[in-house]
């Protein structure tokens, strides 16, 4: 494996100029705020492999994809996020040379993401056409508190004598996407100006029509004075730039300040979306580069005190933890509840960044647990809102109730591969399951009155539709599916869909007896509205109660699907190392046939309800599906090491820590280049926090059963519990609570209960 960034518990560090790892570097370097991010692109001109990203949340294309094989129910688009207008471009010409790294090799290379501040710097030398020595730093960030802001600066210092530097400060919307067909626009362009002052370009969506408006100023300092030099002023229809011109003494340093702003018609009135965004832009260069990232810093540093993790004695797991949570929170804020996680964020276009039931599994706890309830709640309303279309989703496959969709931007199903558009449907039980968590870790039950009872009635119509009544057998089947191990298709009984399906229909009676209980009118309107009986809710509990289970000799191994104990059952370590990962070896046929898994399934299930079983029966299932797992998912490793922390197997919880971790920051799968696995950066979260911290919780209660693996000298980790902070620390000897504001709360720790009062901190020996 090689290993491209220096370990430092803050910063990701790329020494020394590699064309071959850029594409790499590119992704790894993202930068964001939930509104908008660009890859890790440099300002100035590249001629070698690059994959140039700026990306504009919520703004997407519904590309067609209907085929000759298409049948009733098929999705008609595959959506597409967008590339939009290059945002940070800079012509820089050195001695009348451009510069371009691909072709004049930099000398003392540093490329530094800074977490802590959420920066990105760059720094090396290069010689000119004439041999003059020049000195390049660039500082660029996109505001955590303006979300439509950015800015970065370009310094240019003459090192060994007098040198003529240009400068070319554009805005290009001439972009496309890495996979668009026969190089397809998806932009149309609406206008683009510049003047001395500023500059703009906006694009609107061809089929969905979103505005998207860019503007862009320019300041100058000189040895760090402010410097005006009249720009030569150049626009078209898709670029707008500004041209500066110096000779530069020796010892001298030319900075350009470029500020961005980006609007869109989703915030802003079609009609005004050109004039906010030039004046967003004239506000912040008013404000200053200074201000602004001090303002940015501090954003970062309430973020920071609410979601750190710490780790001593271990460099690699705490810069890859903080990596993670660094790429979580740059991707998603809730301010939003249109807006969901894309499974690259801002890193990149593969999976068209739609959303997945990675949000409701993987990325919700997270939330939950380091940021106010809002965020988390932002999640299940982006569902709710989308819940009609969810109904159209399931008529289209002859179905009554609500299927939500594998992939979606707006609520419609846009996923093109058959076997899971119609067949992975467990991710409709996700939603139900983020509900009762949402409630039980809040405390927030108004949910359920409000919006949440809606979404479980629909969910289990959807089930009760679904499943087949085998008279033989006297109980319901689930036919036809897709598990969450998609290395087999079309399987019968899949255990996890079954025991999921199950768990939806019987929460769904839960909380309709509650609400009949403890609010009766909320009850009646529900009732009303969606035309819920009580005998509708029977029918609900029977098909739960006599769900069917693959069947073993020992009850107590729940067996994947129907027919699993009939494959060969080998241990995935006998594959030869040349033909891993089997995804890009095997034929699909020959990986169907196959036992092996590519993530977890049974053990998701177990993972999901903890308190279900006992840990005889975790550990039995864990020992005979992990030696099968290949991992291949990089959803794959962070439920597996949580399983493996509570049974006691902490040094094989620790490597698979590891594994979700550094995925993209080491390149397990070879794919980093084509943006991060930000839906699974959670995966690691999980690790520490359920895992290690062992953090458990019900409606009454939070628990935590710390352990500690052998590498670390200890760890800490931050909580918030119904508006109670908490930090947790855990060493050899000892788990420390401090109380970190809120209310007084109770945590039990280690099957005790422990009253937390305002600011007190409890020690408690291991």
């Amino acid at each position: 494996m090689k290993e491209r960034f220096e370990l430092h518990p803050w910063t990701i560090i790329k020494r020394g100029f590699s064309a071959e790892d850029n594409p790499i570097c590119e992704s790894v370097f993202s930068l964001g705020n939930g509104h908008m991010g660009l890859r890790g692109n440099f300002e100035e001109g590249f001629s070698g492999k690059t994959l140039k990203g700026t990306y504009v949340a919520g703004v997407y294309y519904p590309d067609r994809t209907k085929v000759a094989w298409w049948k009733n129910g098929y999705p008609e688009y595959f959506a597409k996020v967008l590339n939009a207008c290059d945002l940070i471009a800079l012509d820089v010409a050195l001695d009348g040379q451009p510069l371009d790294l691909a072709k004049t090799p930099p000398q003392d290379f540093v490329q530094t993401l800074d977490m802590q501040s959420g920066t990105l710097e760059r720094k090396f030398t290069v010689s000119t056409s004439l041999g003059r020595s020049v000195s390049v730093r660039t500082l660029r960030f996109v505001s955590m508190a303006e979300k439509e802001i950015g800015a970065l600066s370009y310094a240019v210092t003459a090192d060994s004598g007098d040198v003529e530097v240009s400068f070319v400060s554009m805005l290009n919307g001439d972009v496309r996407n890495a996979d668009a067909n026969y190089d397809e626009v998806f932009w149309e362009p609406v206008s683009s100006d510049c003047t001395a002052e500023v500059a703009e370009i906006t694009l609107k969506t061809k089929k969905t029509g979103y505005t998207v408006a860019t503007a862009k100023a320019d300041a100058l300092t000189l040895n760090g004075k402010a410097v005006h030099l009249a720009p030569e002023i150049s626009h078209d229809t898709l670029t707008a730039g500004s041209g500066y011109h110096i000779n530069l003494k020796k010892g001298e340093t030319l900075t350009l300040f470029k500020y961005f702003a980006v609007t869109t018609s989703r915030d802003v009135a079609e009609t005004d979306v050109t004039k906010t965004a030039i004046e967003r832009v004239n506000t912040a260069k008013k404000a200053g580069f200074d201000a602004l990232l001090a303002a940015h810093k501090a954003a970062w540093q309430t973020i920071w005190a609410q979601s750190d993790i710490e780790i001593s004695g271990d460099t690699a797991a705490q810069q890859a933890i903080r990596f993670n949570i660094f790429h979580l929170n740059q991707t998603y804020t809730g301010d939003d509840d249109r807006l969901n996680i894309g499974p690259k964020g801002f890193t990149g276009e593969k999976y068209g960044g739609g959303t997945y039931w990675d949000t409701e599994m993987f990325c919700l706890p997270f939330f939950l647990s380091t940021a106010d309830a809002r965020v988390a709640k932002s999640l299940l309303l982006y569902r709710y809102r989308q819940l009609s279309k969810a109904k159209e989703n399931a008529a289209k496959l002859g179905l009554p109730g609500a299927l939500f969709p594998m992939v979606t931007m707006n609520g419609e199903e846009c996923h093109n591969e058959w076997e899971i558009t119609f067949e992975e449907i467990h991710r409709n039980a996700a939603i139900t399951l983020a509900i009762k968590n949402y409630i039980d870790y809040t405390g927030d039950v108004s949910y359920l009155e409000d919006f949440g009872i809606d979404v479980l009635v629909e969910t289990a119509r959807f089930w009760a539709g679904r499943v087949t009544f085998n008279a033989r057998e006297n109980q319901y089947m689930i036919l036809g599916v897709t598990g969450p191990n998609e290395y087999e298709n079309n399987v019968n009984n899949n255990w996890y869909t079954n025991r999921m399906a199950a768990f939806s229909l019987a929460f769904t009676v839960t909380a309709a007896g509650y609400l009949e209980k403890n609010a009766p009118e909320a009850y009646k309107r529900a009732k009303d509205r969606l035309g819920l009986s009580h005998h509708e809710l029977s029918h609900f509990s029977a098909i739960s109660a006599d769900m069917y289970y693959p069947k073993s000799d020992d009850p107590e191994l729940y067996i994947q699907q129907d027919g699993f104990l009939d494959k060969a059952l080998i241990p995935a370590e006998h594959i030869p190392p040349e033909e891993r990962p089997i995804s890009q070896h095997w034929s699909w046929d020959r990986i169907l046939r196959s036992c092996y898994i590519k993530q977890a399934d049974v053990i998701q299930g177990i993972f999901n309800f903890p308190h279900e079983f006992s840990l005889p029966v975790k550990q039995k299932n864990f020992d005979f599906y992990e030696p099968l797992t290949v991992h291949e998912s990089s959803l794959s490793s962070g439920v597996y090491s949580v399983v493996a922390s509570e049974i006691g197997y902490v040094e094989k919880a620790y490597a698979l820590f590891l594994r979700a971790a550094r995925l993209d920051l080491d390149d397990y799968n070879h794919d980093t280049e084509d943006g991060l696995h930000i839906t699974a950066t959670s995966g690691a979260w999980l690790s520490m926090v359920y895992g290690f911290g062992g953090l458990r919780f019900t409606l009454e209660k939070l628990t935590l059963n710390p352990v500690l693996p052998a590498e670390w000298t200890d760890y800490r980790f931050n909580l918030v519990y119904r508006g109670t902070g908490f930090s947790v620390s855990v060493t050899k000897e000892t788990v420390v609570l401090a109380h970190r504001g809120g209310e007084a709360a109770a945590v039990w720790v280690y099957g005790k209960e422990y009253f937390l009062e305002a600011n007190q901190t409890i020690t408690i020996n291991r």
